[in-house]
């Protein structure tokens, strides 16, 4: 169900929006995007009976590769915002 009403205070005007950032770095995205290969693939690997030093590996050298996108998203995400 939607919400009919405006968000904002109780007078029914609308928040205000976003402000405008850069996005953040390309570490900042290689390190979240090595953390989120981590969690999908720690499980798995682990029943497999993978090594523990060998999955931390495998997710840097999965997470590094997406770096780039996942930060290319952002910016477009961003510029997107409506001023």
């Amino acid at each position: 169900m939607t919400d009919p009403e405006p968000r904002g205070d109780s007078e029914g005007e609308a928040s205000a929006p976003l402000r405008r950032r850069p996005p953040r770095s390309l570490a900042v995205h290689a390190a979240a995007d090595a953390g989120i290969v981590f969690l999908v693939a720690v499980l798995p690997a682990l029943f497999l009976g993978a090594p523990f030093w060998a999955i931390v590996v495998g997710a840097i050298l999965g997470g590094l590769p997406a770096a780039p996108f996942t930060r290319r998203a952002e910016a477009r995400a961003l510029a997107a915002r409506p001023e």
